[in-house]
């Protein structure tokens, strides 16, 4: 909307700007863990977008327990099912997995086991891990070959998490202000600047 601009347009960005202000002292805590695992929750916005019916996809990934990388990008095409929509997701979190694994190995850090990757639509997962093709998947034929070469190989572990408990919806979604700062503590966010 840069090129076009409404007053709503410049409300949003106000609220934005609002939120950073009263959040400066805001940041993300890392504590050690006994535990080395590579975690990712994924999702989906299905067609969320009033202007273009697009959904936005969101990823979180946590080293450690620790929150690593996260973000959230509309996608190319308008899914034709929720289903597709949280495939394409789990796609996404998927890519950022293998790369922390990579940059693990430039690390010399060695990783074994399979990386967790949390969703929670069961209608993606059980795509996800049915070999046999189904006509509602013809739209998403080289992500659901490339889930499934994965889990196939080990590499990823796919677990259902309930909505409720779902990170990644901070980044795709307007969430009231109660599951707001639920997720962001979930997220290790802490304010600095708070009393202790």
């Amino acid at each position: 909307f840069m090129y076009v601009p409404r007053e709503s347009h410049l409300e949003a960005a106000y609220r934005v700007l609002h939120y950073l202000k009263g959040s400066s002292g805001k940041g993300v805590l890392f504590k050690r863990s006994q535990k080395l695992a590579l975690e990712a929750y994924t999702y989906a916005d299905y067609a969320g977008s009033i202007v273009d019916g697009r959904s936005t996809s969101g990823y979180c990934t946590f080293l450690g327990g620790n929150l690593v990388t996260c973000g959230s990008k509309k996608q190319n095409v308008v899914a034709s099912s929720s289903a597709e929509s949280e495939f394409r997701a789990m796609t996404q979190g998927i890519c950022e997995l293998l790369w922390l694994k990579i940059i693990l190995k430039d690390l010399k850090i060695k990783w074994e086991g399979p990386m967790k990757l949390y969703c929670d639509n069961k209608s993606a997962i059980n795509i996800a891990h049915n070999p046999v093709q189904h006509d509602r998947t013809k739209h998403i034929e080289i992500d659901r070959y490339f889930i499934k070469e994965k889990v196939e190989k080990g590499l990823i572990c796919i677990s259902y998490v309930s909505s409720g408990s779902q990170l990644a919806d901070v980044l795709t979604k307007g969430l009231n202000g109660g599951l707001f700062h639920e997720i962001i503590s979930k997220l290790r966010m802490e304010d600095i600047y708070s009393p202790a």
